[in-house]
């Protein structure tokens, strides 16, 4: 019996093979056998632990969304280049379910086992917790991908585990985000919160003096609102806290306001301001663009839009040049590209909170936001068009998450909430804005289509001599995407002779990763300039970076050879937005570039329809005509224009390989 609590003989002879140094001669006769036990297993624990891996986080506590960690390691072992560190909110996830990971590569002392990164969070309103793993190369499992078909890592060797990181308590609310109602001495704010509790928004004309105040209303949705995976699984759904919706009101025209919105319970946010509306102002700004999506420190699931810091940094600037001109943002469909992963959201909206707590930031929806396989409206035709591209979130993230103008919506068929802010219009200033939606009914006799046949047809020309129409799908492009091409069909069908009567001036899309402006045209021929046929231009260069060839010629398919057809008067491979000033003589739609915040290409457009040409030149120079100075800080700008614009468009957004210290090759998939 007491042989039973011994070391047996061939584990003790196995340790002896291993530990040439110890010779049992040396060792009195009698000794207890326990003596060996006690030595074998000393040795085994020295050995294994004499250098534990640990990691050190600091600060311990972040103070607001944005803040970064400084994660440091030690003690890591002979490190592979896989080796990673994954990053988990709640802390109670399990091994795969991440929300994003770094390898430990792409430390610069990675090799020494000690090293240290910094990383900013967003506040996902529960704690963080970072696990290191060990990971090799033999481990390599090829089916389990990420967005770009690289191998997401493996968890079977977990070295370390920190201590939990937190944010303060009583900071505020966060997210925050303006947006137009159907009246001109109102102003909509949007924002998120952890409990939900009695929230409340403060404004006034002084900093020091915001007298007014209202309470807000609260909703959220639950993981069984979500249609599809990943969105109502483990990996992809995360608590989305709270949105709060309050309305300023009788708000004085074109006067700047001063807001916050918190609780004295749970803290108040810091201070913004914005213009307030003018519904009769002779003038409009606005930047207009589609496809930005949302940054990441860290690699995840699916890949993000760096490109999309750049685009926000321009705006910004321009934004703020304006100075005491009201104007807003308009984001044309695929928002966030969150797709399922919720955080995603978070992400999205803390980065756009410097421009959007400034000024109102409206959107239409596009297929990332809403498409899934169950989808109600999916007749025949669409089904190359309609397809799980929304990552199961059907449009409630989009929905809830945002209030625009109208009360437009649909049912979703499930017991999630039903599809909102699909089709709506304002004016702003001197040119009513139509937003409709590619991705739900758009056909003679639905909703949607009766209101934008009516709200064109009763346009006051007058007071707003410019009409704007935006979607995300386009009418028109040239680009190689044959996908959507039952529906651009009918939207020229049904939409071009509503376009064409109407004399709306421009209309605008995105889904197509690119700029592209075509000729005033119709039925894809060119008009006269003064005929006042509508501009077609795709804006879906905001940040997205898959993007597709150009329509390759028909006779040689598989030649990269992309002939310019002559309605294309203008199209770049490099991200951007644009930017619109009209006053009632003149509407001018500029391209600015993100590698130089410059003008790239420009069109303006007189109140009586005319396309004025000579905006751009054969030498690629943009011939700048307009008045507004806050565009141009000169007479004449010298750009690079499309040649050096497709390059540097097309690699400006290196995937974070470097970064990661990895040699996995990004693969671009069909992802528009």
């Amino acid at each position: 019996m007491a042989n039973q609590n011994l070391l047996s003989l061939s584990t003790f002879s196995l340790f002896l093979s291993t530990k040439p140094a110890l010779n049992l001669s040396m060792l009195p006769s009698k000794t207890p056998l326990f003596f060996f036990y006690f030595f074998f297993i000393s040795t085994l624990f020295t050995n294994s632990f004499s250098s534990p891996v640990s990691i050190t986080l600091t600060p311990k506590t972040l103070t607001k969304s944005g803040d970064s960690v400084k994660i440091q390691w030690t003690g890591i072992e002979s490190p592979s280049d896989y080796d990673w560190l994954g990053i988990y909110s709640p802390p109670n996830s399990s091994n795969d379910n991440y929300i994003g990971y770094v390898y430990l590569s792409s430390c610069k002392n990675w090799k020494s086992g000690s090293c240290s990164i910094e990383l900013p969070l967003v506040n996902l309103r529960s704690n963080y917790e970072f696990r290191i793993f060990r990971w090799t190369e033999k481990e390599i499992d090829k089916k389990n991908l990420d967005h770009d078909h690289n191998p997401l890592p493996g968890t079977k060797h977990l070295l370390a585990k920190s201590k939990e990181l937190g944010f303060e308590l009583g900071g505020g609310p966060e997210q925050i985000h303006l947006a137009l109602t159907e009246k001109d001495d109102e102003m909509r704010v949007m924002f998120i919160t952890g409990d939900g509790k009695e929230n409340y928004v403060k404004y006034g004309e002084e900093e020091d003096e915001m007298d007014e105040m209202v309470k807000t209303v609260v909703r959220r949705y639950e993981r069984e609102d979500m249609c599809d995976s990943p969105a109502n699984e483990s990996i992809g759904w995360r608590d989305p806290g709270f949105i709060h919706d309050g309305v300023m009101k009788n708000l004085k025209m074109e006067k700047r306001y001063y807001y916050k919105v918190g609780s004295d319970s749970g803290g108040w946010s810091a201070t913004h301001s914005f213009m307030s509306w003018d519904g009769n102002s002779d003038e409009t700004n606005a930047f207009l663009f589609g496809d930005m999506g949302t940054s990441t420190p860290y690699l995840t699931f699916m890949r993000t839009q760096d490109e999309s810091k750049s685009t926000l940094k321009w705006v910004l600037r321009d934004i703020e040049a304006l100075g005491d001109k009201p104007s807003f943002i308009s984001h044309i469909g695929d928002i966030s590209y969150a797709r399922g992963y919720s955080w995603l959201w978070d992400t999205f909206f803390t980065q756009i909170e410097p421009v959007a707590s400034k000024v109102p930031y409206h959107v239409c929806i596009g297929n990332h936001e809403y498409d899934w396989p169950l989808q109600p409206w999916k007749p025949d035709w669409a089904q190359t068009v309609y397809k799980m591209d929304g990552g199961g979130e059907c449009g409630v993230p989009y929905s809830l998450k945002f209030t625009m103008p109208g009360n437009s919506s649909v049912l979703t068929g499930t017991r999630a909430p039903a599809t909102r802010n699909l089709y709506y219009s304002f004016n702003s200033g001197v040119v009513h804005f139509v937003y409709m939606s590619t991705e739900t009914n758009f056909l003679p006799g639905s909703d949607q289509y009766n209101f934008i046949k009516h709200d064109l047809e009763n346009v006051d020309r007058k007071k707003t001599p410019f009409v704007v129409v935006q979607g995300h799908r386009p009418m028109y492009t040239t680009s190689n995407e044959g996908r959507d091409a039952p529906l651009r069909d009918r939207m020229l069908e049904h939409y071009e002779p509503l376009f064409v009567k109407n004399k709306v001036t421009i209309a605008l899309w995105g889904h197509v990763h690119r700029y592209e402006r075509f000729c005033p045209m119709k039925n894809y021929t060119c008009g006269e300039e003064e005929e006042g046929l509508p501009v077609h231009v795709v804006i879906g260069m905001a940040g997205q970076d898959w993007q597709p060839i150009w329509e390759p010629r028909p006779d040689h398919p598989k030649d990269p050879i992309f002939p310019q057809p002559e309605r294309s008067l203008y199209r770049a491979g490099e991200f951007g937005y644009t930017r619109l000033f009209a006053t009632k003589e003149k509407l001018t739609l500029t391209y600015i570039g993100n590698h130089d915040g410059e003008p790239h290409d420009m069109v303006e457009i007189l109140s009586s329809g005319r396309v004025l040409k000579g905006v751009a030149d054969s030498s690629n120079k943009v011939v700048v005509k307009s008045t507004f100075s806050w565009f141009v800080k000169g007479a004449s700008i010298l750009v690079l224009g499309a040649f050096m614009g497709y390059v540097i468009g097309f690699i400006s957004h290196a995937k974070r390989v470097a970064a990661s210290g990895t040699s996995w090759t990004p693969v671009k998939s069909d992802d528009v």
